[in-house]
């Protein structure tokens, strides 16, 4: 079967045998997976969960049909149409009992330290069906709305860590495809008016796309006074900062009306440090500061519902789709600005 594995340098078509399962485990045929910034990082800077020893298949926003299943294996059967949530924890400590297996110090990650999507065929781990990784899909999703299920779910933990209210007015800062979709979420979870800061033009019209109310240049104005006056002066109830820049992360907080909430969604580069931290702002303002990463497995569960109900254009997330053949090219897509969500199809 082809696969496109990690070597440690560059990411690889190689021809791998079908893997083979025992008694508790389960293969799966892939239908599609989505590229997602963090391969494109393994594939840059490399990670520190990799082995190091071999290549590993890289992939963990990905959904398939089981076509075998371990005789010791509950719960799952051929011909089912699953995702996975990729992080797949011990199973013991304080944050695996109580359901937040992707907060675990210890966990396993699909796509990184355990092969992914990017295969053909990929193999279940037991540890990963035990845990309740494995997640049925319903009915009249297609796959490739049902390979976003896991970065979806990141954007349902960060609106729910915020506490994202009927009525808020909500500041996103970035409309990269994590950006957009969490716009897409906070108009789902009832925000009165979504304000979405960008700097890229190809962004700003994709964000003005999927209903934006309000799209800002923070290059033009401060990003603040633009926020204020579309507020009447109070500023975001929720802002979510889904650019990795240091500085936005500043305007969000400067941006957010008293007792707002603030998430630092995105990842900053290694190295990157936020400079002059407001403390004094938060402090005399009681602004809320909390950043998410990943999705526990109600998250996940949840956003699959969300994604049935069909009330989200998630299929325009996807702007392009690829053979895996094509892995090469997929990944400089995924890079380009016009882009959002690509799809590859083993």
């Amino acid at each position: 079967m082809l696969a496109a594995a990690f070597d440690g340098t560059d990411l690889k078509l190689e021809e791998r045998p079908r893997p083979e399962i025992n008694r508790k485990e389960a293969l799966v045929k892939v239908k599609a997976a989505s590229i997602c910034h963090t391969d494109l990082r393994i594939v840059d800077e490399g990670h520190k969960k990799l082995s190091g020893e071999g290549t590993t298949v890289l992939g963990h926003e990905f959904t398939g049909k089981i076509v075998e299943v371990g005789d010791g294996v509950e719960r799952l059967s051929e011909g089912q149409d699953i995702v996975v949530a990729p992080n797949v924890g011990c199973g013991k400590c304080e944050q695996c009992l109580s359901g937040n297996h992707h907060r675990c110090p210890d966990y396993r990650a699909i796509g990184i330290s355990i092969d992914g999507g990017f295969e053909e065929y990929f193999k279940i781990p037991s540890e990963a069906i035990l845990r309740g990784n494995v997640v049925a899909i319903p009915e009249g999703i297609e796959p490739k709305e049902a390979a976003l299920t896991e970065p979806l779910s990141t954007c349902f933990n960060a609106q729910t860590a915020c506490g994202l209210e009927v009525g808020d007015f909500v500041l996103i800062i970035g409309a990269g495809p994590m950006g957009i979709m969490n716009l897409m979420m906070a108009k789902y979870g009832g925000a009165s008016k979504v304000i979405v800061s960008e700097v890229i033009e190809e962004r700003q019209e994709r964000a003005e796309e999927f209903g934006a109310d309000f799209v800002l240049d923070p290059t033009e104005f401060p990003l603040q006074e633009q926020v204020e006056e579309i507020t009447r002066g109070r500023g975001a109830d929720v802002s979510i900062v889904a650019a990795p820049v240091g500085q936005a992360q500043l305007q969000a907080i400067k941006s957010t009306a008293i007792e707002g909430r603030v998430n630092f969604f995105a990842t900053l580069p290694q190295g990157e440090a936020v400079e002059e931290f407001p403390s004094n702002y938060l402090h005399y303002n009681q602004v809320y500061v909390t950043g998410t990463s990943g999705a526990s497995r109600t998250h996940f569960v949840k956003t699959l519902d969300i994604i049935a109900s069909g009330r989200l254009p998630l299929s325009e997330v996807v702007t392009d789709e690829y053979p895996l053949e094509e892995m090469d090219e997929a990944l400089e897509k995924a890079r380009k600005n016009e882009s959002l969500k690509v799809i590859v199809r083993p």
